[in-house]
């Protein structure tokens, strides 16, 4: 939610209408977004009532952030929005056009820009009056009150700036009818000015109040004005944009004004079209001055003189008619896309396919999702491949092709990662010939959203000819609703110019969804929207296993075993030569290596074995089963990969110890799971019939079971059925923040 101030949006959220796990999930989604606990505790004491100094700061600093429980500022996004908050829209809501920071192309040769000669009118024919009726019928209706300065001082540069904040209390209607009788003689109707200065005028109608931003009446237009330019070539500039102009003025020295109907609804959708408006501008030779978005800003009035020049009307109603006829032309003319190939010209001198960057599963220039549980060990899987593509060795069975990678860290702070990679290496037994290759870019505190992130790291990178770069994870990035479709297929498209402008294969690390896994397929465990499935040309997803008890008691008998063995190798050297010789057996027959150590260690000696032994036991019993299934664009369907974690790293089911063994959550369910299933939802049912109930009947922070019950607000509970129900509830855990005395259900006075 980089996009959004998620303090701006609290002002739209009431804590006193939050439950309990609402609030507390605002505080974590700030606690995520990288906000401070201070601002979760100034919004809290809004609610005088629940409100209890110092609890937002002790409950802050027990929100320990885990892939799979994680809450982003998404979250308050949607409880804004259900407490009013809209989102800005984008240029046209009814079109699928260009957003705000879409990269827009030129339009125009700067080059070969004609100019205009511009005629300006000769005292024979020149009528005050005609131009500023002219003016202000094109641009204003009768009943809109225009704002104009008349009075002018010189500053200390000898520039003539208005004098003051002018007249907004006429309409155009009134201006018009008394240029109608004046007898050419303007200063009677606006009054007289300052013929070295010229005079001003209001663009945009206000609401005959004042001439601030906040006395718009309605933001029609926006100002083009560019003074680095010949006039000429300004005005060809603007006929060749098509800007749908209202009028283009010339303001007696060296600029034309042109007033540009942009037709917003409000002033925040009024800035974001004069921002894009001016991004096209810029981009195709007219560098607007960005002095002028202000929507209350004065232009030249025409009809007035300024020195030796007057302000005149150039032109009137030019270009495209609207806004969203405008902004749909622009689009047409961005299009970058490839042309379209004839088959038959290309069939049989088809071009090469790009290079495996994993033998089987994965392209150079393509790109590649791992999905997983927290606990599973993906950004130690990301390190490892990192390691196997510089290094040219295999990652999970696949040899790597061997080139430069970049690991784009969000997550984790500097020391930390590093220190991964120097424990990946090692564990695996890997001599870091190659580190060279791997180039880590440590963002954590310091990540903007990915939109933005992308041109900086494709700038970046262009020199350094990566063939992928390794994104983990991506929770740190997302912008905008994790569930929504379009939003999310504009996040991916992130992925995709990174891959088109590097030509390596991007790769990124995401959560499954909450909750048990194991009934699901491979493509349905992302959580959020399906889209993050569909995207990647390789989806791998890693599931866990439960192991069953003959593998457990496998890696706790290795683990004693491997215990055996560092204390024999640190006291007695040529253990192994006399376990072989004499004993007639290997070193990893665990009755025997048992027997051996009772027989040749001391007291103090054993008592190092049984410590190591315990540590070693710990840690086995801490190794994780995983299967790895992939869904690929490119490659035939792998059969699943069964793996093990064990702290840093995945090694592989190469003894097919796991075969038999299901992904947790897949059993199929006993009757008395199904009936408490049942129950469960039930119950959840019932809690949020007497959510719903208490809050229309609570008028003091509580309510009796009497009032419930006479309600029919709980669908016919009873009183008795009641009073058993709420207080189980409350003692389980299931309703929380409320309690129960003699008949008195009462909401808790803290969060």
């Amino acid at each position: 939610m980089k996009q959004y101030n998620l303090l701006e949006l609290l002002d739209y959220i009431n804590p006193s209408e939050l439950s309990y796990q609402e609030w507390t999930n605002v505080g974590m989604a700030l606690k995520h977004e990288g906000y401070e606990a201070s601002d979760w505790d100034s919004w809290s004491a809004q609610d005088s009532e629940r409100y209890k100094r110092g609890e937002c700061f002790t409950k802050w600093n027990s929100f320990n952030e885990t892939a799979g429980d994680i809450v982003t500022g998404g979250t308050i996004f949607d409880y804004a929005k259900r407490g009013g908050f809209v989102p800005p829209k984008k240029i046209d809501p009814n079109e699928g056009v260009l957003d705000w920071e879409d990269e827009i192309g030129n339009i125009i040769d700067k080059d070969s820009i004609d100019s205009i000669e511009l005629h300006e009118p000769s005292d024979s024919s020149w009528n005050p009056a005609n131009e500023l009726i002219r003016y202000l019928t094109t641009l204003f209706d009768t009943d809109e009150y225009v704002g104009f300065v008349v009075s002018s001082i010189e500053n200390e540069k000898g520039k003539f700036i208005p004098g003051n904040r002018g007249n907004f209390r006429m309409t155009a209607g009134q201006i018009v009818e008394g240029l109608h009788s004046c007898n050419g003689d303007i200063g009677a109707v606006i009054g007289d000015y300052n013929q070295a200065a010229g005079a001003w005028i209001r663009f945009n109608p206000l609401n005959g109040e004042g001439v601030r931003n906040t006395d718009i009446a309605s933001f029609k237009y926006a100002l083009v004005e560019s003074d680095s330019l010949d006039i000429g070539k300004q005005l060809s500039i603007i006929h060749q944009l098509e800007l749908p102009v209202a009028a283009v003025v010339y303001s007696g020295a060296k600029s034309i004004h042109a007033i540009v109907k942009v037709d917003a609804s409000d002033n925040k959708e009024y800035r974001e079209r004069v921002s894009y408006l001016y991004k096209i501008c810029d981009k195709n030779g007219l560098e607007v001055d960005s002095q002028n978005k202000n929507p209350s800003r004065l232009s030249r009035m025409p009809g007035c003189i300024r020195g030796d020049h007057k302000q005149f009307i150039i032109e009137t109603n030019t270009g495209k008619e609207t806004w969203s006829d405008w902004v749909e032309w622009v689009e047409s003319m961005n299009d970058d896309l490839p042309d379209e190939e004839n088959l038959a010209d290309v069939l049989f001198n088809l071009p090469d396919y790009a290079e495996e960057l994993i033998e089987g599963i994965l392209r150079q220039g393509h790109k590649m999702l791992l999905v997983g549980p927290s606990k599973s060990g993906k950004s130690f899987s990301l390190i490892e491949l990192c390691i196997a593509i510089a290094e040219g060795t295999k990652w999970m069975g696949r040899q790597c092709k061997q080139g430069d990678v970049l690991y784009v860290n969000f997550e984790l702070d500097r020391a930390s990662c590093l220190h991964r990679f120097k424990d990946v290496y090692q564990t695996l037994g890997l001599t870091p010939n190659n580190a060279n290759r791997i180039f880590v870019w440590n963002l954590r505190g310091k990540t903007p959203a990915l939109d933005q992130l992308v041109p900086k790291l494709i700038r970046r990178a262009e020199k350094k000819k990566y063939i992928a770069v390794v994104v983990d994870p991506i929770y740190k990035v997302i912008t905008g609703d994790e569930n929504s479709a379009s939003e999310m297929a504009k996040f991916c498209n992130q992925f995709d110019k990174i891959a088109d402008a590097l030509g390596a294969s991007v790769i990124y690390a995401h959560h499954h969804s909450k909750g048990a896994q194991g009934g699901k397929k491979s493509m349905d465990r992302a959580s959020g929207s399906g889209v993050f499935a569909r995207d990647p040309d390789a989806l791998l997803d890693m599931i866990e296993l439960d192991m069953n008890k003959e593998v457990k008691e496998h890696f706790i008998n290795e683990a004693r075993v491997e215990a055996m063995h560092a204390v024999l190798d640190k006291y007695v050297p040529k253990w192994k030569t006399y376990i072989y010789q004499t004993k007639k057996t290997d070193d990893h027959d665990f009755e025997a290596m048992n027997d051996y150590c009772a027989e040749i260690l001391g007291f103090e000696q054993m008592n190092e074995l049984q410590y190591l032994t315990e540590l070693k036991v710990d840690e086995a019993k801490h190794i994780t089963a995983l299967q790895i299934s992939g869904t690929l664009r490119e490659f035939a369907t792998f059969d699943p990969i069964n793996c093990f974690f064990k702290y840093p790293v995945h090694f592989l089911d190469n003894g097919n110890l796991l075969k038999g063994c299901r992904p947790e959550g897949s059993k199929k369910k006993s009757k008395f799971e199904k009936m408490n299933e049942t129950n469960k939802k039930k119950q959840d049912e019932n809690i949020e019939l007497f959510l719903n109930a208490f809050e229309q009947l609570n008028h003091d922070g509580q309510v009796t079971v009497k009032e419930l019950a006479e309600s029919g607000l709980m669908l016919g509970k009873t009183y008795s059925a009641i009073t058993v129900a709420v207080p189980r509830w409350i003692k389980k855990g299931s309703l929380e923040g409320f309690e129960y005395t003699k008949g008195v259900i009462k909401k808790n006075s803290h969060m």
